[in-house]
């Protein structure tokens, strides 16, 4: 197993107003930079920061942050911060140990790649629980009154848990405090301003910033936007699922029209409403191990597969076509977090339950939700993404950082990317973000999918030619979809679905590239 090296530099904490929600990190002293993962490219240093913004001489945390320098130097423009998704996914994995296009392609020449494990999540004082309370999660959506204060229960348990395992963070791993520590990353950085491209959560990330520090930003690219002023819980399901049902009637059309679809001349929704039905009377058996398939396992297959249509529509499509025929092998089960007695991460839950404050007035309101929910999704009935709301119903963490309508002022132009459909951020939260940010560019993917770089080399250009020139793309320009047209070489619909769905689904939801 390699050895992570990391080497803490002591940067000087600075208050922050609370009212103002400005200030400026003092000097700090440089950095000291080690290899991230022995054999593997980057490097990775410690900023500390205070663990209440709101006692800058209090308890300290580190935030492990990652670089990999600029390939061309002599054209360096300076620092590109990369905001990952999630809540809860790696910056370090995805960007500096990972091979992604963001911090290999065109933008690697011209800036130093950074990016972070964010307060509360994996090198950065992650929020542990126990394994045995994480594997208790509830699978389905509350059906009863009792099903709901059986849920409440448990989220003040499990919330509790994490408390003890986790230690003061726990309470202060809130967007808020996070983009805070942005800001006394790039005073340690040495930067003046900085670029930023934040993907789907990581929008959030940089919505923040620029509310904040606005001055601090020479660009800002933000991909699959999330809407932090929904207050509304139903608003927020339907949403999400009329997006689901979207891109499920964009994928019966391409297989409609793609002749080596495995499901093509056949009614693909008149299929799936089968299928669907089954699994609602609990007739519904995986051909591969014999188990029955319940209707909410159903729909977050299907939701997995929307995430990226040239790396899972075949595989979705084949599956579907398995279940009806009743032959074919089930896909890579989403394992379980570790063995019994162990503690594991829970940075998605605790991140978001520091954002979200839902009011839920019993189960008779979750009832109504599900139902407003399949009213715009005949078909696909209820995204997946119902526990972003109930896995926060009884938590016992602080809500820091509620809900709000942006206020964005003196920022540079920022660049807003979305899709036609978008199971991971909904297309109304990229408009609502776009409305709520006056000085932003609105550039369009006329497909469906989520991370809209990863989708379309003409989205991945505009972006490239915005963040290195500063050259916004015209009001009103849209790219072409890109639909696969022949199955990818080794990918599977389980392995293709983004490894934040895969955690989701599982009980911690999570939207990442």
């Amino acid at each position: 197993m390699f050895r992570r090296l990391f080497v803490s530099a002591l940067v000087s904490a600075v208050a922050l107003s609370t009212l103002a929600g400005t200030g400026q990190a003092a000097v700090a002293p440089a950095l000291s930079w080690a290899p991230c993962q022995e054999g593997k490219p980057g490097e990775c240093a410690t900023v500390q920061v205070p663990v209440d913004w709101n006692d800058p001489d209090g308890e300290k945390l580190g935030v492990v942050i990652g670089r990999v320098k600029a390939t061309e130097p002599e054209h360096r423009i300076g620092v590109l911060f990369l905001a990952p998704g999630g809540p809860g996914q790696s910056g370090i994995d995805i960007f500096t140990l990972g091979r992604s296009r963001l911090s290999t392609g065109e933008l690697s020449k011209r800036f130093d790649v950074v990016t972070w494990d964010q307060r509360g999540v994996g090198r950065s004082n992650e929020v542990k629980c126990s394994v045995d309370l994480l594997n208790r999660w509830p699978a389905d959506y509350p059906s009863s009154e009792q099903a709901y204060q059986d849920l409440l229960a448990y989220n003040a348990k499990l919330g509790a848990d994490c408390r003890r395992h986790t230690g003061p963070v726990f309470d202060h791993v809130d967007t808020l405090s996070a983009v805070r520590d942005l800001d006394a990353i790039r005073a340690a950085l040495g930067e003046e301003k900085i670029s930023l491209h934040g993907t789907s959560y990581g929008t959030q990330v940089g919505q923040q910033y620029a509310e904040l520090f606005p001055n601090r930003l020479r660009a800002m690219a933000l991909d699959s936007n999330m809407d932090h002023s929904i207050t509304s819980a139903g608003r927020y399901l339907t949403t999400a699922s009329a997006d689901l049902e979207a891109s499920f009637n964009a994928f019966a059309d391409w297989c409609a029209r793609t002749a080596n679809c495995p499901l093509h001349g056949q009614d693909v929704r008149a299929r799936w409403d089968a299928l669907h039905a089954k699994a609602e009377a609990g007739t519904l058996t995986d051909p591969g191990t014999g188990q029955v398939i319940s209707a909410n396992a159903l729909r977050n297959e299907l939701f997995r597969a929307m995430y990226g249509p040239s790396s899972s529509w075949y595989g979705i499509a084949t599956r579907l076509r398995s279940l009806s025929e009743g032959s074919g092998t089930a896909p890579s089960p989403m394992t379980k977090t570790a063995a019994t007695g162990e503690l594991a991460g829970n940075s998605n839950q605790a991140i978001w339950c520091g954002d979200w404050k839902w009011r839920v007035n019993g189960y008779r309101d979750l009832k109504a939700f599900r139902e407003q929910a399949a009213a715009v999704a005949p078909h696909t009935k209820l995204i997946g993404y119902w526990s972003d709301v109930t896995q926060c119903l009884g938590w016992p963490g602080k809500v820091n950082n509620p809900q709000h309508r942006l206020s964005i002022r003196d920022a540079p132009k920022i660049l807003i990317l979305k899709s036609a459909a978008d199971v991971g951020t909904p297309s109304a939260w990229n408009f609502a973000a776009a409305r709520q940010i006056r000085n932003s560019v609105l550039l369009s993917y006329d497909g469906v999918g989520h991370a809209q770089y990863w989708q379309s080399p003409c989205m991945q250009a505009h972006t490239d030619r915005y963040l290195i020139d500063l050259v916004t793309p015209a009001p009103g320009t849209h790219c072409a979809a890109v639909y696969p047209t022949a199955p990818p070489a080794t990918v599977s619909v389980a392995e293709a679905a983004p490894a934040a769905a895969s955690q989701h689904l599982a009980g911690r939801s999570g939207m990442a590239v």
